[in-house]
């Protein structure tokens, strides 16, 4: 309840409309931030606690001074967000969630109420109007929607949605989709001889001797004792009841006549082992009429949903909260047609969401869940397509290489020809394959939608550029956008390297360009003196217009989102479109990342590149890994040591940048030149330390993990990384990356200080694998999406169900459903249900990409 608001207050009449708009933006940066980890996420313009703290001083019209002063105390927490803790973070945006829930539900406008109408008995409409009648009216039954709010429904209320409302769900339809995140499975019926520890079971067994007493050693605890018998064996079955207020005698003897003599029992839980055999922990217990007599209980001889649940809210209060959703639910229909999930071996929408919330059975179960799983692919898969339909559905400039100059610096060749000449090295046949395949779409008028991934080091900048040369040979502007102005950097300094000589103009944009630069390279882009643009998100910027874009390459791009690069593409006519990764993606989450893009592959390193020796030291043997910088830098080598934070943490117990550069620089390498670099420096000083390592002025660059990509030092043959087991298996090899580069023997040190045997079994992966692909796969298994991919990939809808590692086989089915539909039917309508559907995510998807 919002400060100030009477409960049965009158909701604030005004402009309902202007206000509810004024709250939309603040929940989707609020759910955004806490999906995130609480990091204060930085946006396109400021951070989220930025954000907050203004949008709250400019409150909504409607609101009463109560309210008002409520969101002025919120903006001034926001004020000091980052300084606060990572619990005080999750309170306080909790805190908010509930708070602009309670505003926003009281600026809605009342719904009117009909007067009753007088029926008599015979009243042919009576019947049909029963189940809709007025939600206000005594005795009647609110009709439940997907957009219901949780306190309007009977038997949550507000005390309880509050509570819901800490764990993100609001209405209905939120509700019904917060699926368990396991089961007990109580459906194990066995006898007492069979009972296995460590298992869930239940039992059938006559009452032999009931005893209840207090506790002698601690008389806030009572004890409610069975002695059980079937026909295997005897049992003593205990429950305990914590509080002084079940010691009385008379409420335990209560207890005991609850289980008379002779009685049969039901009872199920988790079986432990102690020194005097199994017993039950915990356990759940019904009396029955005879030993054959079906279960009233919802919970004993059956599998029981387990949620994820908040301070205050039980799982009881959970499953009792979603029974009365789910009998609604049965109304709001399927989206897809029942001659669909017949052919796809699929139940119906209400059955699945029926056993996934109160399953029957393992196998009623494992249905609803593919089902479910089955329709999170298919929205995804629709998404991909109709993204792609959208990438291609403009003509695109035919990059037919034009007549070229005479007395231009090609002497006739194509500007391609000239700089694979300029090389100092031949391309590898991977190369040539893709930079074919590349070439192949750029002469099509329909515009090139592809993905190049390769391993660390295969040659895909030098195919980029071979690409953007074919378009700038045809006449047209390209573009190379990189996720850091570290690696647009690189990009600039080595293409500075080649375009001179091809008399190819060139520039870079990035944040920190300054203003007089910017101004002169925005006017060469807009009137076509410009050729090709390198920058980062500066590149996204409104002012940055090209006269003739034709094609835009996106370097690691999994770290932009789908609404960043379309913004990119709408700037030219309708540009080819070219994305590279380094990041080795299985298969699973390949199709579902980059289902609107065709995949390249270089899968073959160049030759002469020397395997990487890589070991795992613990954090008493880091000493072995110092004698080894020093035996490298001695040879003329140089070293990296990475870290994972910059500055130390109170709340974690790690190394930081900052201290080890200090640690090293002063007590640890004193006759060496120890550099810093991190992602908190400025863009010159970033630059300067990169400079200076790879110009041997420096020999150990002590780094976070800005030195993922885009640093290349031919010389670095040592790559220590601090914290290890920090660290998703698919980023340390990028790490592991960064040497190995050139014709030396090359380390990369992992130091584990963790005790945890699945870290040690992660990093083995790593120790034994120089396989992209096999260590991706494992970290896919191992960890989730997140950690393959290094970010989140805006665009990309939650799986709450969905497992890219197990589900594969239905992933793939879900692709060729709707490879079928967008082909029989791609605007969906002849399945106007679908289409909704579809829409409404897509919609959510790309206002959360705007706020991102």
């Amino acid at each position: 309840m919002v400060a100030g608001q009477r409960p049965d207050a009158e909701p604030l009449g005004g402009p309902a409309a202007a206000g509810q708009a004024w709250f939309r933006p603040l929940q989707q940066a609020l759910q955004l931030e806490a999906e995130r980890g609480f990091d204060d996420l930085m946006g396109r313009r400021e951070r989220f606690s930025a954000f907050l703290a203004r949008q709250c001083q400019v409150p909504p019209a409607g609101l009463n001074p109560p309210q008002r002063q409520l969101l002025q105390e919120l903006a001034a927490a926001y004020a000091s967000y980052g300084d606060l803790s990572l619990a005080r973070r999750q309170g306080l945006v909790r805190r908010t969630r509930q708070a602009l829930h309670e505003l926003q539900r009281a600026l809605e406008p009342p719904t009117p109420v009909a007067p009753p109408r007088l029926r008599l008995a015979a009243d042919p409409g009576a019947a049909s109007e029963q189940p809709g009648g007025d939600p206000r009216r005594p005795g009647a039954t609110p009709a439940l929607h997907p957009d219901t709010p949780l306190a309007e429904i009977r038997g949550v209320g507000p005390r309880t949605a509050q509570k819901l409302a800490a764990l993100g769900l609001f209405v209905a339809r939120d509700l019904l989709r917060y699926y368990p995140r396991d089961y007990l499975d109580y459906a194990n019926l066995v006898r007492i001889a069979s009972l296995e520890p460590g298992r869930t079971a239940t039992i059938v067994a006559t009452v032999r001797r009931t005893n209840s007493f207090t506790s002698p050693r601690n008389p806030n605890l009572s004890i409610l004792e069975l002695q059980l018998q079937d026909i295997t064996g005897r049992l003593r079955v205990s429950k305990f009841f914590a509080g002084k207020r079940f010691s009385s005698p008379g409420w335990l003897k209560a207890q005991q006549r609850q289980y008379p003599l002779g009685a049969t029992v039901a009872v199920s839980g988790l079986v432990k082992e102690t020194p005097y055999g199994p017993v039950f922990q915990d356990p759940l217990m019904e009396v029955l009429e005879s030993p054959n007599a079906p279960l009233q209980s919802q919970q004993i001889g059956r599998l029981l949903p387990v949620y994820g649940l908040t301070e205050g809210l039980t799982a009881e209060r959970v499953r009792a909260a979603i029974q009365p959703v789910l009998a609604a639910a049965a109304a709001w229909g399927d989206p897809l047609p029942a001659a669909l999930l017949e052919q796809q071996g699929l139940v119906e929408l209400p059955t699945a969401l029926t056993q996934i919330h109160q399953p029957a059975n393992q196998e009623s179960l494992s249905a609803a869940r593919r089902r479910l799983v089955f329709d999170e692919f298919l929205l995804l898969q629709l998404g991909l397509l109709l993204r792609r339909r959208e990438l291609t559905s403009r003509p695109a400039p035919a990059l037919a290489p034009a007549a070229p100059a005479l007395g231009s610096a090609a002497g006739g060749r194509s500007l391609v020809q000239a700089f694979l000449e300029l090389l100092p090295f031949p391309l590898t046949g991977a190369q040539r394959r893709v930079l074919a395949e590349i070439r192949a779409d750029l002469v099509q008028e329909q515009p090139m939608a592809r993905l190049v991934q390769g391993d660390v080091g295969s040659g895909k900048t030098v195919v980029a550029i071979a690409a953007l040369l074919t378009a700038i040979d045809a006449g047209c502007q390209g573009a190379l956008m990189a996720p850091t102005e570290v690696l647009a950097e690189q990009h600039y300094q080595k293409l500075c390297a080649w375009l001179p000589q091809l008399h190819v103009s060139c520039a870079l944009l990035t944040g920190s360009t300054p203003a007089r630069r910017r101004r002169e390279l925005l006017a060469d882009l807009a009137n076509g003196n410009l050729q090709l643009l390198v920058g980062t998100h500066a590149l996204l910027e409104d002012p940055v217009q090209f006269a003739r874009l034709g094609l835009v390459v996106v370097d690691e791009q999994h770290r932009f989102g789908v609404a960043q690069r379309n913004r990119l593409l709408d700037k030219g006519l309708q540009p080819h479109l070219l994305t590279m990764t380094a990041t080795p993606i299985p298969r699973t989450l390949a199709l579902s990342l980059h289902g609107d893009l065709e995949v390249s592959q270089i899968d073959e390193l160049p030759p002469g590149r020397t395997p990487i020796r890589t070991a795992m030291l613990k954090a008493g043997e880091r000493h072995e890994a110092y004698g080894l910088i020093r035996e490298e830098v001695a040879a003329g080598q140089r070293a990296y040591v990475v870290l994972p934070l910059v500055e130390e943490s109170e709340k974690l117990d790690l190394r930081s940048a900052v201290e080890v550069h200090r640690q090293l620089s002063e007590e640890v390498f004193p006759e060496l030149s120890v550099g810093l670099l991190h992602g908190r420096m400025a863009s010159a000083d970033k630059q300067a330390a990169i400079g200076a390592f790879a110009r041997g002025e420096s020999h150990v660059l002590v780094s976070t993990t800005v030195v993922e990509v885009g640093v290349d030092v031919p010389e670095a043959s040592v790559m220590v990384i601090e914290h290890a087991d920090r660290f998703g298996l698919a980023q340390l090899h990028q790490l592991r990356g960064r040497v190995g580069r050139g014709a030396a023997a090359s380390h990369c040190l992992l130091i584990n200080d963790s005790r945890n045997a699945l870290a040690r079994q992660r990093l083995e992966v790593l120790v034994h694998s120089t396989d992209g692909f096999e260590i991706a796969e494992m970290d896919l298994r191992l960890r989730g999406p997140g950690a393959v991919l290094g970010t989140r990939q805006s665009g990309l809808p939650d799986l709450a169900l969905a497992s890219l590692t197990d589900d594969g086989e239905v992933l793939e089915q879900a692709r060729r459903v709707a490879q079928e539909l967008m082909a029989t039917d791609p605007e969906l309508r002849r399945h106007p249900a679908l289409a909704q559907v579809l829409a409404d995510q897509r919609q959510r998807l790309s206002q959360g990409a705007r706020l991102n």
